[in-house]
């Protein structure tokens, strides 16, 4: 069973019942039912049509869902319309989807969380993370989104900021975390720059090619995290770098800054830097001063103090880091990092398990846990 092959046909099936009449809400419901059912079967019977099976089983399920409730039973008459077995025809709704669920009636932290649920294939769990809120409370996010968009007409898509967002982080969990969607939202974000002239769009696109192009440096061969300043650039991919940096320049001549487009002048620092240690942190700082004014993010401070760190020397990202929330995700890697940088071995190995215990993620996890084992061997 191909969980990414699951995961990547979601969109395309929602848009497919939403065309035939389902109003979002209950599409979405009926489509995760159908991605479990294949998740349970398809390891011991893989379809020959895996988007047609899927299209099949979460219709069934809108239907079934429809039947038992008595305030719609004017959709019965859709029971007539169940598409018959065999291909279905190739239409790529995703980035519609994605506008669709930007609905005016949503606020744009809403309209995101929505989007990464029913589009992304994001588990709750994992959007809760992104905005560094409980669980439980994304959730309720979610739900009450679905309540409001449930059976409302999509005729006023909402923003290209609310959109851009939402891909952004798309690219970050695929990027980091623990399923591949950065591919798919690098393939819409290039949709969306072909259709929209914006320089945030380009900004955008500019980060994930930057980023991207690192990729096949970011873990060793046992599937273990490599830090950016050990990365073999060799294999870094110069293609995607100049065509990032490229779109990037074209989109900072527009002279409409914006957080992506800063974002994106950062990661191309790092691109253009032979090794580690020419790394213009000077102006990498700069870059995070434009962001916290953008952003007033205290993840963007959080990184700033890293690159303080190397521009200025560790005691100096220390204050810089002393000025944030110590709950902060990373908070506590940043720390270790500096320590050692500072000479305070013992500190900093304390601090990577502190870290190691508060990953969000098995490999972010093994490689703070291999750094403190690192630095209390070398102080047996």
């Amino acid at each position: 069973m191909n969980e990414a092959l699951i995961r990547s046909l979601t969109p395309s099936v929602l848009g497919v019942l939403v065309r035939r009449g389902a109003d979002f809400a209950a599409a979405e419901d009926a489509v995760q039912d159908a991605l479990v059912e294949a998740f349970r079967v398809w390891s011991a019977d893989p379809p020959r049509d895996p988007k047609g099976w899927l299209v099949t089983v979460a219709w069934r399920r809108f239907l079934d869902a429809t039947r038992a409730d008595a305030a719609r039973r004017r959709r019965e008459d859709l029971v007539d319309e169940e598409p018959p077995p065999g291909p279905t025809p190739a239409v790529d709704d995703t980035l519609q989807l994605y506008f669709l669920c930007a609905h005016p009636s949503l606020t744009p932290s809403s309209a995101v969380a929505l989007t990464l649920r029913a589009v992304g294939g994001l588990t709750t769990r994992q959007i809760a993370q992104a905005y560094l809120v409980p669980e439980a409370t994304m959730a309720q996010r979610i739900s009450r989104a679905k309540r409001i968009v449930s059976g409302v007409r999509f005729d006023q898509p909402g923003d290209v900021a609310t959109v851009l967002r939402v891909l952004y982080l798309v690219f970050n969990e695929g990027y980091f975390g623990d399923v591949d969607l950065a591919a798919e939202a690098i393939r819409l974000t290039r949709q969306l720059a072909a259709a929209i002239d914006h320089p945030e769009v380009a900004g955008l696109l500019a980060l994930m090619l930057l980023h991207h192009a690192r990729r096949a440096a970011r873990r060793a061969a046992d599937g273990s995290l490599v830090p950016l300043a050990e990365q073999d650039r060799g294999r870094w991919d110069t293609a995607l770098i100049a065509e990032g940096v490229g779109i990037l320049q074209a989109a900072l001549a527009r002279d409409r800054l914006g957080e992506f487009q800063a974002q994106a002048a950062i990661a191309a620092l790092h691109a253009d830097a032979p090794t580690a240690g020419e790394t213009d942190w000077v102006q990498i700082v700069e870059w995070y001063d434009e962001l916290a004014l953008l952003t007033d993010s205290p993840i963007v401070r959080l990184n700033r103090a890293v690159a303080v760190g190397e521009a200025d020397g560790p005691r100096a990202g220390l204050a810089a880091l002393a000025a944030l929330d110590d709950a902060l995700p990373r908070y506590t890697a940043v720390a270790a990092y500096l320590h050692e940088r500072d000479g305070s071995a013992a500190t900093a190995a304390r601090l990577y398990a502190e870290a190691a215990r508060r990953a969000a993620n098995l490999a972010e996890r093994d490689h703070l846990t291999r750094q403190a084992a690192r630095l209390n061997a070398l102080r047996s």
